[in-house]
């Protein structure tokens, strides 16, 4: 009896043990089953971006600079003797021609000195006159043997120092001359005068450096700018072909083009400091648009590209890859796409290689892509409205194709 008793409680202890391990093994089934169950596949739905497809067209090629407008002539005009200024015949800031009256000096102490010399002058010719007249009758008595040999000589010598002594008068009557019209000073170009430098009544002198007025050519005028060295082999191999370069002014904070000129002359020597090369454009500047030591901008078009692969600048992108672009798939999905880029205008930009016409890239929403991400088209554009009619009609069929097949493919 005590024993079917003891041997109870055991079998009792024993189902429930088993009972329990049971459990636990079910709960863990459960958990490994839980965790390591697969979530239900959610796709992730395509981002809206824009297109644009490539396209032939053509991209000028400009340097762009920044310029100082230089005059063709800028002269201070200095009195060139010394004397009282009298007259002045020209009003601040006038347009002056080559030759005209500028200012008057007190020509007086010149004419009087003029008179001197003319006096000295006939004396010396008198002078001349007689020696002329005694070496003749020398010349007789020499012939005859009559005076002695050194007499006859001594008369020569006397009739070329005369002649000498007249010939120098000449010059002295010519330097006063010189010195008059110096009195009357003229305009040595043409140009505009600036502000008076000095006021009638005040005595100037040839030593003086700040000049009567300064004389400034405003048109034409130059710009001057400079080029780095690597792009200088281009233009002077345009400009050896006979080519001629045309150079755009622009105001100092490029809002306003204000002149256009040509290219016409490089300096001969390259900076080492800055490795740059001085370069100057002439501009007609019939409108004064272009004021003396001004700062403009200046762009110069060195060539033109013909049937060149353009793409929206948006389009273009730089990461560690280098230069790339998002290229469109068949599939609506994107790829980095490295490609080497060309000039640009700040609306499209010259793909060297890597694209070719009728590539579609994204050019607005590439913040959000990555390589491979799924994409919809919103909206199609050509690259540039200078591309040929045939070129365009393909970009925009394939644009349309893709946003199409995009759209099908989200619903």
């Amino acid at each position: 009896m005590n024993e079917a008793v003891s041997k109870q409680p055991k079998r009792s202890r024993r189902g429930l043990i088993l009972f329990v391990v049971i459990v636990l093994a079910l709960i863990a089934v459960a958990a490994v089953h839980l965790l390591t169950r697969k979530k239900p596949g959610r796709e992730t739905a395509p981002i809206v971006v824009t297109v644009a497809s490539a396209t032939l067209g053509s991209m000028p090629v400009t340097l762009s600079e920044l310029g100082t407008v230089t005059p063709t002539a800028t002269v201070t005009v200095l009195p060139q003797l010394s004397g009282y200024l009298t007259a002045v015949g020209y009003h601040e800031g006038q347009e002056v021609q080559k030759g005209q009256f500028l200012a008057q000096i007190d020509p007086r102490q010149y004419q009087i000195s003029k008179q001197q010399a003319q006096a000295t002058l006939a004396k010396d010719r008198a002078s001349l006159a007689q020696a002329r007249a005694d070496l003749v009758r020398y010349t007789q008595l020499n012939e005859h043997k009559s005076i002695a040999q050194q007499i006859f000589a001594d008369q020569q010598f006397l009739v070329q120092q005369d002649e000498a002594a007249v010939q120098s008068d000449l010059a002295t009557i010519a330097q006063f001359d010189l010195d008059l019209a110096y009195c009357r000073i003229t305009a040595p170009v043409s140009g505009k005068v600036g502000l008076r430098l000095v006021d009638p009544g005040n005595y100037v002198t040839a030593s003086s450096s700040t000049g009567i007025v300064v004389i400034t050519t405003i048109k034409p005028t130059t710009v001057q700018f400079t080029v780095p060295q690597d792009a200088l082999g281009s233009i002077v191999q345009r400009l050896n072909a006979g080519a001629t370069l045309p150079v755009t002014a622009y105001t100092s904070d490029n809002s306003r083009e204000v002149a256009t000129g040509t290219l016409y002359a490089i300096s001969n020597q390259m900076a080492t400091a800055t490795g740059t090369v001085t370069l100057r454009a002439t501009f007609p500047n019939d409108d004064e648009a272009l004021f003396p030591n001004e700062f403009v901008n200046v762009k110069l078009l060195v060539d033109t590209m013909r049937n060149a692969v353009l793409v929206p600048t948006p389009a273009v992108q730089s990461g560690a890859p280098g230069d790339f672009v998002y290229l469109v798939n068949a599939n609506n999905s994107v790829s980095v796409h490295k490609v080497k880029l060309g000039p640009s205008d700040g609306k499209n930009t010259v793909i060297l290689s890597g694209l070719s016409q009728g590539n579609v890239v994204v050019t607005d929403g590439t913040d959000r892509l990555n390589d491979g991400a799924k994409i919809q088209a919103a909206k199609a554009k050509p690259a540039a409205a200078s591309a040929p009619a045939s070129g365009a009609a393909a970009s925009g069929a394939a644009a349309a194709s893709m946003a199409a097949s995009a759209n099908a493919a989200s619903s």
